[in-house]
């Protein structure tokens, strides 16, 4: 949280805005409805992610989690957010920024998952938008860098949309589907521009 202070921020971290989009920190009141959204999305998510443990969608462990991100934004170790629709306030998928690397590296890791009935309108575009400039200035983090399976051709669109520049291929990167994959790794500067993105279609 020191870190947040020192940057003249809310202590519980800031909300970001973006084009139709907000993201903010999980907290426990987040549950029912980030269940029900990873629930209802499991078949679409699943060719995507490492294996979920059987109690992923429980109350336990997503208070395990919540604790988790709590540890990583205490020690300046990871960020995770929410991405809610502004109109509603309806959540729609997540995003995380994980193995923050400050001194000589200043670098970190872009995850993210939209759930399927919001896939495909825009929203983790504009959600990605604002969370690279909050990344490079308010937290100084001059890369940001992402990895996607071969055959996932939304992630890479979304990407290159954003000019994350393709670096090359990670054997057996990560463990996904119960298996280990090759991975395309995609970074961006701080230097490049952002383009502008668009109003997300429901």
């Amino acid at each position: 949280m020191a870190f947040f202070k020192s940057l003249g921020l809310a202590a519980s971290a800031p909300v970001i805005e973006g084009n139709g989009v907000f993201m903010r920190v999980p907290r426990m009141a987040d549950f029912e409805e980030w269940a029900a959204l990873r629930g209802g999305s499991h078949d679409f998510l699943a060719p995507w992610e490492p294996v979920w443990p059987d109690d992923d969608l429980t109350r336990g462990s997503f208070r395990r989690r919540i604790r988790r991100y709590e540890r990583d934004l205490h020690e300046e170790s990871g960020y995770a957010f929410l991405v809610f629709r502004k109109s509603d306030r309806v959540m729609l998928g997540g995003a995380t920024l994980t193995n923050l690397r400050r001194g000589a590296a200043q670098a970190a890791s872009l995850g993210y998952w939209m759930a399927e009935r919001h896939a495909g309108k825009g929203y983790m575009s504009a959600a990605i938008a604002a969370l690279v400039p909050f990344t490079h200035s308010a937290l100084r983090i001059r890369r940001i860098e992402a990895a996607c399976l071969q055959s996932n051709t939304a992630s890479m669109r979304l990407l290159e949309k954003l000019n994350f520049t393709r670096e090359g291929t990670a054997r057996q990167y990560l463990s996904i589907a119960g298996s280990w994959q090759d991975h395309l790794l995609y970074a961006r500067l701080a230097s490049d521009p952002l383009p502008a993105v668009g109003a997300p279609k429901d």
